[in-house]
């Protein structure tokens, strides 16, 4: 997703849940996965490339040190380890096709609205079908030049991130429910927190 998105969904999420200095801590390190140096090299921070399994292996790892910086005086460093894992979290829902399986299933009738989509329903989460974007170098880069974007998509395969992607309402009409799957999975990511942590710890974490 773009960055401001991913900064609208994270306050929207997590908005009363924490300080307003952690939640600013928080969403500017979600924000800097989006930078050129993590975007290059750093399938795992947006499950690019269909890096599933290295990119669940990044949150259960940013889960762990937000766990064990909270066991230090200096607890600070869990809010951006929070934000790096509610980013790849968020991207989930932009970059799989996690949100059109969702939809296929109500093919032979209407489609619930965005509000109800479920964004961890096993089943999906789990299926040989879920993947994400490829990304066609250097065809991806000129994806984003507005004068070459329309050759571009002529170009890119159906699987490319480019053609996939549901960063923002511009890319596809499903963009509203993959921005409130990722406003549901911030704050289901939240509550998995919330039951791991001791009431002190947690207080430390929200900083509230």
């Amino acid at each position: 997703m773009l960055k401001q998105i991913h900064v609208e969904i994270t306050r929207e999420a997590l908005n009363g849940r924490f300080s307003p200095r952690a939640l600013a801590v928080i969403s500017a390190a979600n924000s800097r996965q989006d930078t050129l140096r993590g975007q290059i090299g750093h399938n795992e921070y947006h499950f690019d490339n269909n890096a599933m399994e290295a990119s669940y292996r990044y949150i259960n790892e940013q889960r762990g040190f937000i766990l064990a910086s909270l066991l230090l005086p200096n607890s600070s460093p869990a809010w951006p380890a929070f934000g790096r894992l509610i980013h790849t979290a968020q991207d989930f829902y932009a970059h799989t096709n996690y949100v059109f399986l969702w939809l296929a299933r109500f093919k032979d009738s209407t489609p619930p609205p965005p509000p109800e989509i479920d964004p961890i329903e096993k089943s999906l989460i789990r299926s040989p079908d879920l993947h994400s974007g490829k990304l066609y170098y250097p065809l991806e880069v000129l994806y984003f030049i507005p004068t070459f974007r329309k050759a571009v998509m002529s170009i890119l395969p159906y699987d490319s991130h480019a053609c996939m992607n549901l960063d923002s309402p511009k890319h596809n009409s499903q963009f509203e429910y993959a921005r409130v799957a990722a406003i549901k999975r911030t704050q289901y990511e939240f509550g998995i927190l919330e039951k791991l942590l001791p009431p002190e710890m947690f207080g430390r974490f929200t900083d509230l």
